[in-house]
């Protein structure tokens, strides 16, 4: 896959999985046994994990939606800085929901692998995150 064909994956990823809330659709862009090398608190192993992951952020914000501001490519990786936000309307991380709404900036590096996504590293602002929502 070209550089470009790699960002379109990882936008469609977005587009398709978080922001239509289509978890039937990640194993089209992510391995079975992807690795999330900076993974969540509890987080499980690949795909499933992941998923589980989403499904947590869906219920805490259920009007979370992603908007990619930059993306860079370089072989087979891909960085993608990206803004989200939502209203914490569901518990997170044991934080009661607020009703606030909140904006997260982060970054991800995506490295592919057979035309899927095998390695993941997502670096957000967890803790300007936890002040939003009253943490």
């Amino acid at each position: 896959m070209t550089t470009e064909e790699n960002k379109q994956l990882v936008r469609n990823f977005v587009e398709i999985v978080i922001n239509n809330r289509n978890l039937d659709a990640a194993g089209d862009y992510m391995a079975e046994d992807m690795v999330e090398l900076v993974p969540f608190p509890g987080q499980g192993p690949g795909l499933a994990g992941l998923k589980d992951v989403l499904r947590e952020m869906f219920a805490a914000f259920p009007d979370m939606h992603w908007t990619i501001e930059e993306q860079v490519a370089e072989g087979a990786s891909v960085l993608t800085c990206f803004t989200w936000t939502g209203t914490h309307n569901g518990e997170f991380f044991g934080v009661s929901a607020s009703g606030r709404k909140v904006s997260v900036w982060g970054m991800v590096i995506d490295s592919l692998e057979h035309g899927k996504i095998k390695r993941s590293r997502i670096l957000m602002d967890a803790l300007g995150l936890m002040q939003q929502i009253g943490s």
